[in-house]
């Protein structure tokens, strides 16, 4: 198993949201600016409001990069475990985000349908930026979701899906700009439309999903089962019960009652116990382990994890 420093892992993850973040930050100033005055002199409420979504691109950015700065420091008296959580209140904040850009656009494309005589037709143009806007959405996409998952940090993946989402926008004011040109004026609102109801879907599951880590949901199945393997092959531990873990931020607080041989000496338990702490801590993305010893011969102890 290859061996992994959690200061180390802050660290990296640190460095990748910066570097990556910085690169959304500069397409999204540039994609913005286009969109906005392109979509104005077009008359293109769709292209208008793929600007805006831009525009909140920048927000969010601004949001990981504070994050990311807060999430590097070290554990102080107030907060014991560290300051990994402000990159899942930076995944809050970028859902809420999204919800709020959704849910204005969705009003403002409503208002436009209801007004259909006010739609104006819209100039070629604004295809030629939506279409400029799509490909570079899609490539900052793909390459932000690889630091993601190279780092693997929930915040970057939600920065990086945040970027799909424009691309998917872009896609959709693309063909409403066409049926637009094609003599179907009212696409170009209905293209906004669905660019709001994309937006608000993803934001309600980024806020659902960090308000959950928020409340100290548990890793997966896969990494439980991966520790639990960890702590029973260390020399000394005998069985493991009432094993949890909860996340922080993107990495994980275990607590685990090791099972040991009843007749040793306490030295002896807590040699075990620190050399269980130590291997689990390097093979895996856990800050810290808790760990209480109990006798293996007693008869009285559940030994079987909880269900």
């Amino acid at each position: 198993m290859p061996h992994t420093d959690p200061t180390s892992e802050v660290h990296k993850h640190t460095s990748a949201a910066t570097r990556s973040t910085w690169v959304s930050v500069i397409v999204n100033i540039i994609l913005a600016s286009a969109q906005v005055v392109i979509g104005l002199f077009a008359h293109s409420q769709a292209l208008i409001a793929d600007g805006i979504h831009s525009l909140s691109d920048l927000v969010s950015d601004g949001v990981v990069l504070f994050a990311s700065h807060h999430s590097k420091k070290d554990a102080d008296e107030d907060h014991p475990y560290g300051h990994q959580r402000f990159e899942t209140a930076a995944s809050l904040i970028i859902g809420l985000i999204l919800l709020a850009v959704g849910i204005g656009m969705l009003w403002a494309a409503f208002n436009k349908l209801e007004a259909p005589e006010t739609i104006q037709k819209v100039h070629v143009v604004a295809l030629w930026v939506a279409g400029a806007a799509l490909i570079s959405k899609e490539l900052l996409f793909r390459y932000m979701l690889s630091v993601a998952k190279r780092v693997k940090s929930s915040m970057l993946v939600a920065n990086a899906w945040h970027a799909r989402s424009d691309a998917a926008s872009s896609l959709v004011v693309s063909l409403g700009i066409i049926g637009n040109l094609l003599g179907y004026p009212i696409l170009d609102p209905i293209a906004a439309l669905l660019v709001g109801f994309m937006i608000s879907k993803m934001g309600w599951q980024f806020s659902w999903d960090a308000l959950h880590d928020l409340m100290d949901r548990a890793a997966d199945d896969d990494e439980v089962q991966a520790i639990r393997q960890t702590l029973l092959t260390t020399p000394g531990v005998l069985g493991v019960h009432d094993l949890r873990t909860r996340k922080m931020g993107d990495m994980i607080v275990v607590d685990a009652h090791l099972e040991v041989e009843a007749l040793i000496t306490v030295e002896a338990g807590h040699d075990i116990a620190v050399g269980a702490r130590q291997r689990v801590m390097q093979r895996h993305r856990v800050l810290n382990l808790m760990t209480h010893l109990d006798p293996s011969q007693r008869p009285d102890l559940d030994h079987q994890p909880p269900a």
